[in-house]
């Protein structure tokens, strides 16, 4: 959005983008749509900002004194500020507000912050440009640059606007950088199959180590030449179909993006509507925002009590060592089992169901016994996916985005089989009076031997909370022949108004 030879000015091309503050309001207003915008910590030598964060010692300078030049147009000398100091962290901020918060701008894209000074090179190239950091040593302190970045444009914003979250997109992290509202990317993987297999235990393995927000590239950013300009028939088929299989699993991460160089990835340009590729992608994006309130409640638990959304089998089923190295299977949330296909042409793979508990196919209903190794199936349309045993999944209405309509009715699905239980939260979803105990939670508790629903009294409220609310009752048990899926009809409503409700549960 700046002029070519401007980066790091933060400021629009007046030529592209001649009222920047008009554009985001009609993009507020009118399409109900927030906008992230990409900003790096890379500044042109012959920008004002350049000049004034030098003048102050905030910039690292090896690579001008060495005159690297970048590799747009014709190459432009550049380098990053140093974020590791307090006041740089400030004056940062401070131009990115003036110039992009103050129009309207809703998020950030932090690109290239590990950082990317010079592209391709060696780790230890990186540290000799690195030189002078504010805390010391690059070569004990060059890891903690995403996380300090993140921290001045967090504490920036909320200085700034104290009433509105946080968003920040970043390329590279560092332990805790999730106190900074910040969510990893994978960076620019490319568009191959291979690619988008190791994504399966990069999620995993990245969301063990403590970070709990993870994504990537759906699709992949970068193309082989095949997949651009007069894409032969075979080829765009297996773009579809690698897109196809790559949005199934993107479904079911902490968050769900696509992004990538053209082709263009919108569902609509990637397949016509008659397409499997086009049906699939739609299903699991309307799957996604129906699995809102089991989703948000998970986020809310991350949150409130340190918990993870993408899991690895071993962090729940620790006794069970055929888990153990599993890097293509995954729980999202406590109840998900998602395994991912990641092989052109496949219309089944290997699956293990853990043991201690059951699981049930979630299209179907189908019931299978735990510690087995299964051959699922796993039509182009669709990816295996399996609920545990026990499991309440809440699931809400048709929605276009997330604050289009309140989640009501809520349908309450119960995996029969074991006792379960599941907490809805909410809260105001735009701000932080989460933080001052403006939220709400609802617990449902199944009891086996029973067959009872208890639905608790409410505990907590926020501005905006429905004071009542509509809950419609699934019951999937171990002989649904095929019709217990997510679209099983309802056999019981309840009108909540806040206060405890017990239910014998019907099938």
């Amino acid at each position: 959005y700046w002029k070519v030879d401007q980066w790091g000015s933060h400021e629009f091309d007046a030529s592209r983008f001649p009222d920047p503050a008009g554009m985001m309001k009609t993009l507020h207003d009118t399409y109900k749509t927030n906008l992230m915008i990409s900003v790096w910590g890379k500044f042109y030598e012959n920008t004002e900002n350049f000049k004034f964060l030098d003048k102050n010692g905030w910039m690292y300078k090896r690579n001008i004194a060495n005159q690297q030049r970048d590799w747009i147009g014709k190459g432009y000398t550049s380098s990053f500020y140093d974020p590791l100091n307090p006041k740089a962290r400030e004056a940062f901020w401070n131009l990115i507000n003036k110039n992009l918060y103050s129009k309207g701008v809703d998020a950030w894209w932090m690109d290239a912050s590990e950082p990317d000074i010079h592209s391709n090179l060696n780790i230890v190239s990186r540290k000799e440009i690195m030189t002078g950091m504010a805390l010391g040593s690059s070569t004990k302190y060059f890891n903690a640059y995403p996380l300090e970045n993140a921290h001045g444009i967090y504490e920036g914003q909320r200085k700034t606007n104290p009433d509105a979250r946080v968003f920040i997109l970043t390329r590279s992290a560092f332990a805790g950088q999730q106190r900074y509202a910040a969510v990893t990317w994978s960076g620019d993987i490319a568009s191959r199959w291979e690619d988008f297999r190791a994504q399966i235990p990069a999620g995993i393995n990245f969301s063990m180590s403590g970070i709990p927000y993870w994504t990537m590239d759906i699709g992949g950013f970068a193309v082989e030449k095949r997949y651009e300009n007069n894409i032969k028939e075979d080829n765009l088929e297996e773009f579809r179909e690698l897109n196809a299989r790559w949005y199934q699993y993107g479904a079911f991460v902490p968050l769900f993006r696509v992004h990538g160089q053209f082709p263009f990835r919108e569902i609509y340009n990637i397949a016509p509507e008659d397409h499997a590729a086009y049906k699939s992608m739609l299903y699991y994006n309307k799957l996604r925002y129906q699995l809102m309130p089991y989703i948000y409640s998970v986020a809310g638990k991350t949150y409130h009590k340190n918990y993870t959304m993408m899991r690895g089998l071993a962090m729940d089923f620790g006794a069970d060592t055929a888990v153990l190295n599993i890097k293509d299977q995954y729980l999202f949330g406590p109840s998900l089992l998602i395994n991912p296909v990641y092989k052109r042409f496949a219309t089944s793979r290997e699956v293990y169901l853990p043991k201690g508990n059951g699981w049930y196919d979630l299209y179907s209903g189908t019931y299978f016994t735990g510690g087995q190794l299964i051959k699922a199936d796993a039509p182009y349309e669709r990816i295996p996916v399996f609920v545990k045993e026990g499991a309440i999944i809440l699931t809400g209405p048709d929605i276009q985005y997330t604050s289009e309509k309140p989640a009501d009715p809520i349908t309450v699905h119960i995996y029969s089989g074991m006792n379960g239980s599941f907490t809805l939260y909410e809260d105001e979803g735009i701000n932080y009076n989460y933080e001052k105990g403006a939220f709400a939670e609802i617990n449902f508790t199944y009891n086996e031997a029973s067959k009872t629903l208890s639905i608790s009294d409410r505990k907590g409220s926020f501005t905006g909370m429905l004071s009542e609310r509509t809950f419609r009752i699934v019951t999937i048990g171990k002989n649904e022949n095929g019709k217990g899926g997510l679209d099983k009809n309802p056999a019981q409503e309840i009108k909540y108004k806040g206060t405890k409700v017990e239910l014998t549960l019907k099938n």
